[in-house]
């Protein structure tokens, strides 16, 4: 089977950095693959490649939607990347402090809108029914991510899981087909990050597909179908998570030791 995703020889150079070095990867339908890595090995610096936020050096991003023919990403803006069905979270939440929980959720479905400019200042028939369409789906992700009794609250109030959760949310408002969350159980609790595994199963079972950056090692390994592992920029091993758990050069890019003569 054709991957969704295939990555095949990404470059990233800033100046005489490279902060990614010939990466190769590929995620499947309805897979939950990981990348993971220790600090600065390159995976924020990937996903900003792949969302548009910075141009490669060099290589081929690939994305093949369901029923569809292949298309490459490389040089597409972010808000191109996501029409094509690709949506991200941020290491470090990005919401609209000062909007509610719903409005959040709704400006995902900006994407996916018809209403131009005059229909929003003379609010049309077909504006005002598709606004009504735009708050009954994020009413419906909201009771799906579990925030649906908090819908009216300002996003600057919600506790500190439930903002990671509501980012998610307004990832899935874009309609994707594959989700990229960049590090989403940073600075959760024991109970936030097990509440979280529960929920990225779930999308995956609705049919998503999941790209996933986390240091949360029991996180990953309890989730991930496929784990690639990078350190310096270089793809140093990929597998099954217990192939990861395992592996001689992922345990001394960890622990910095000497794997030969330990």
């Amino acid at each position: 089977m054709e991957p969704l995703l295939n990555i095949i020889g990404l470059t990233m150079d800033f100046g005489g950095i490279r902060a990614l070095d010939s990466l190769d990867l590929r995620v499947r339908h309805g897979e939950i693959v990981a990348l993971i890595g220790p600090n600065g090995a390159g995976k924020t610096t990937f996903f900003n490649c792949l969302t548009g936020i910075y141009k490669p050096s060099a290589g081929d991003l690939l994305l093949t939607p369901p029923g569809k023919g292949t298309r490459r990403l490389n040089g597409l803006k972010p808000n191109k990347v996501t029409q094509q069905g690709l949506a991200r979270t941020f290491q470090n939440i990005r919401l609209f402090p000062n909007m509610t929980v719903l409005e959040n959720v709704m400006i995902g479905r900006h994407c996916r809108t018809r209403a131009k400019v005059l229909g929003a200042i003379f609010r049309n028939h077909k504006t005002v029914l598709e606004e009504k369409e735009i708050v009954r789906l994020s009413l419906e992700i909201l009771e799906k991510i579990g925030l649906a009794d908090m819908y009216d609250e300002f996003a600057k109030n919600l506790p500190y899981g439930a903002q990671r959760r509501l980012e998610i949310a307004r990832a899935l408002a874009t309609d994707p087909f594959m989700l990229l969350l960049d590090e989403p159980a940073a600075g959760m609790n024991p109970q936030e990050t097990s509440e979280l595994d529960d929920l990225i199963t779930t999308i995956r079972d609705d049919g998503l597909s999941i790209l996933l950056i986390e240091h949360d090692m029991k996180l990953v390994m309890s989730l991930s179908d496929y784990i690639f592992v990078l350190d310096y920029g270089k793809k140093i091993a990929e597998g099954t998570p217990e192939e990861i758990r395992n592996n001689p050069a992922v345990i001394k890019a960890y622990l910095g030791e000497d794997i030969d003569n330990a």
